[in-house]
């Protein structure tokens, strides 16, 4: 790829879209490349970061907070307790559920990632000044805290997940 060429071509940098979904993948890239050096990746990073700051949680709760598939859910945390990072027990009020919290050890391989994720999006992100730098990070926290952007992901999701023949609702205008 030549030096200087942008991530998204042509016309299609027209749409905001386009270029929220490259950058996207890109930024998703560099972060998967930077936290498998420590053996993790960025799914392991969102479910201990909720952990860390919401405490222990029912699986299922978390799977829903973090809009993680069960599936996707049981392999995460799999891969976090073989590590040591967190742990799941029987809730004591309703032994179907099962509670996950963080370890020690969780915390402070969260506090490794958290250095490793500054590091990797001041460089991604070398080319805006600070005050850029603080203005996309306002903007981007406005759309993900909704309501649109949340509501339509969670329909098409929804939609995704229904099975052949059920119906599902259509997201909102």
């Amino acid at each position: 790829m030549p030096e200087g060429q942008p991530l998204v071509a042509g016309s299609a940098a027209d749409h905001t879209v386009c270029l929220l979904l490259r950058l996207g993948q890109a930024a998703f890239r560099l972060c998967e490349d930077g936290l498998g050096v420590l053996g993790l990746r960025v799914r392991h990073y969102s479910v201990l970061q909720a952990l860390a700051d919401n405490g222990p949680t029912a699986q299922l709760a978390l799977g829903t907070y973090l809009r993680i598939d069960p599936a996707t859910m049981v392999s995460s945390l799999d891969d976090l307790e073989q590590r040591g990072y967190a742990a799941r027990a029987r809730d004591p009020l309703d032994r179907r559920r099962c509670v996950v919290a963080a370890t020690d050890s969780g915390l402070r391989a969260l506090t490794a990632v958290n250095g490793r994720l500054q590091r990797l999006g001041d460089h991604a992100l070398a080319d805006l000044s600070a005050a850029d730098r603080r203005m996309l990070h306002r903007l981007l926290t406005r759309l993900a805290a909704g309501p649109a952007l949340p509501a339509a992901f969670d329909a098409v999701r929804g939609r995704s997940a229904a099975r052949p023949g059920q119906a599902t609702a259509a997201p909102g205008p």
